[in-house]
């Protein structure tokens, strides 16, 4: 957990089974997400590299900085740019989310 005044991140071993499809082909499927919530921001599943088709992906140029969380990369698919993205050094308190990537869709699968 980090957290500064009126902002707090929290990362915890997920239940959930997800997945992440794009023009009907699966990107990412996991029953074992990361749950990344943060103040102002929608919650958000890590996923462990493992269930993720990273041969689909194309590492992109792109990178952002977030203070709470350090800098990130991102991966694209040919009409998708920057579609999923990744933390290679976080910050020590999100140490968890390190090299899990995250979708900007990702669905919740009932079983």
């Amino acid at each position: 957990m980090t957290s500064s005044p009126g902002h707090l991140i929290t990362v915890e071993p997920g239940t959930a089974h997800v997945r992440v499809v794009r023009d009907g082909r699966v990107l990412a499927e996991s029953r074992r997400p990361l749950v990344l919530r943060e103040t102002g921001c929608p919650v958000r599943y890590y996923l462990p590299p493992g269930d993720v088709r990273t041969e689909l992906l194309t590492a992109s140029d792109t990178r952002t900085h977030c203070p709470f969380k350090g800098d990130a990369s991102y991966w694209s698919l040919p009409d998708a740019a920057d579609l999923v993205w990744a933390y290679p050094e976080p910050k020590p308190e999100v140490a968890a989310i390190k090299d899990h990537f995250c979708f900007y869709n990702t669905e919740t699968v009932t079983d």
